[in-house]
């Protein structure tokens, strides 16, 4: 049964007499699941690891190798970061498939929050790195070229969060709408194709997210030519 808003926000409204956004709260959950996951795998290392130690080993060594391969041994600094941009978005999307919950990432309120975020994080360490220096990335490759390249290369820094947002709030809204169609459509029988189609979209559209994070944070730190 598709629901307007979570059971979860539901619940909250009804009993405590707010009027949280469903948005809000899903977020809320997605994040505090989010610590509760990192807590618990940052215990010590199994010798042998488990299922669940060898799947998030498996995550930080594909995410390491992402950044090592756009940065170098500098990339692995960012890896915090990417990975819990990686895992919120993930378990936001893939919370939209677990009947009585939404999508936090349904929302285009969450996703430029996610957008906004990489776009003020990138930007800093590209301070961070180079100084006001930075501001050559946006000059160009020569002096003569500036009057051209500055309001060229503004327009494109300012349309990242705006094309990061867009798209993936687009994907997980339309998937998780499409899901919800076929679950009223076949009530009584879990449609496993549908849902293992809709995992898949979770993953491909958090790893298109995380893929451009890296590709903007390398961008930024790199010397301007």
């Amino acid at each position: 049964m598709h629901h307007e808003v979570s059971l979860l926000t539901h619940y909250l409204n009804s009993w405590f007499g707010l009027h949280l956004a469903d948005h809000v709260v899903m977020a809320t959950f997605i994040f505090l699941v989010s610590v509760l996951v990192f807590v618990v795998l940052s215990g010590k290392p199994e010798m042998i690891p488990s299922p669940v130690q060898s799947f998030y080993e498996g995550i930080l060594k594909a995410l390491g190798g992402m950044l090592e391969d756009n940065m170098g041994r500098a990339g692995r600094k960012f890896l915090p970061f990417v990975t819990s941009l990686a895992v919120f978005i993930f378990l936001s999307n893939a919370f939209g498939l677990v009947p009585g919950f939404t999508s936090a990432t349904g929302n285009i309120n969450t996703t430029l929050g996610c957008a906004l975020a990489v776009f003020l994080y990138y930007n800093f360490h590209g301070f961070k790195e180079h100084g006001w220096a930075y501001l050559k990335h946006f000059t160009g490759p020569m002096p003569a070229l500036a009057p051209l390249m500055v309001p060229i290369e503004i327009i494109s820094h300012l349309a990242r969060p705006f094309s990061l947002s867009v798209r993936l709030f687009a994907n997980m809204f339309a998937d998780h709408m499409v899901l919800a169609v076929f679950l009223g459509l076949v009530p009584f029988i879990v449609p496993m194709p549908v849902l293992g189609l809709g995992l898949f979209v979770c993953f491909i559209q958090t790893l298109i997210f995380v893929v451009l994070t890296i590709i903007y944070l390398a961008g930024s730190v790199e010397h301007a030519h």
